[in-house]
């Protein structure tokens, strides 16, 4: 959203949120901060991201999360992250709406009431 200069992944993303609160998980902040091209970019995403509202960890947050990986791995099905576990832990505890491009999470949504919605703004076309 930071990079989008035309604003597609901004408007597609309030359409899906409408009137709904939008809030983040840490995990996001460290990935489009690390994601920073330089000092001046850092501190831009830093101070915005700064006024977000989160979605914090509890004491069993970390122990769902584990679980939820240890479960898919019965099944054998796996997810390429056990961060996505800690996303999606959060997201249930919170009983909030996950929006995201990420097909573990529908992984995830096999074994856990996550509640999810993937979606993809494809990138303009080139004429």
């Amino acid at each position: 959203m930071y990079r989008d200069r035309s604003g597609r992944l901004s408007d597609a993303v309030q359409k899906i949120v409408g009137e709904r609160k939008l809030v983040f998980t840490r995990f996001f902040q460290q990935e489009i901060l690390q994601g920073s091209r330089d000092e001046a970019e850092w501190t831009l995403i830093q101070d915005h991201l700064a006024e977000q509202t989160y979605l914090e960890a509890r004491e069993g947050t970390w122990v769902g999360a584990a679980r939820i990986y240890f479960d898919l791995r019965r099944k054998g099905r796996t997810v390429r992250s056990s961060v996505d576990c800690c996303i999606a832990q959060l997201v249930i505890e919170n009983d909030a709406l996950l929006l995201h491009d990420d097909r573990d999470f529908e992984v995830i949504a096999d074994v856990r009431p996550l509640r999810q919605q993937r979606f993809r703004v494809d990138p303009p076309t080139q004429g």
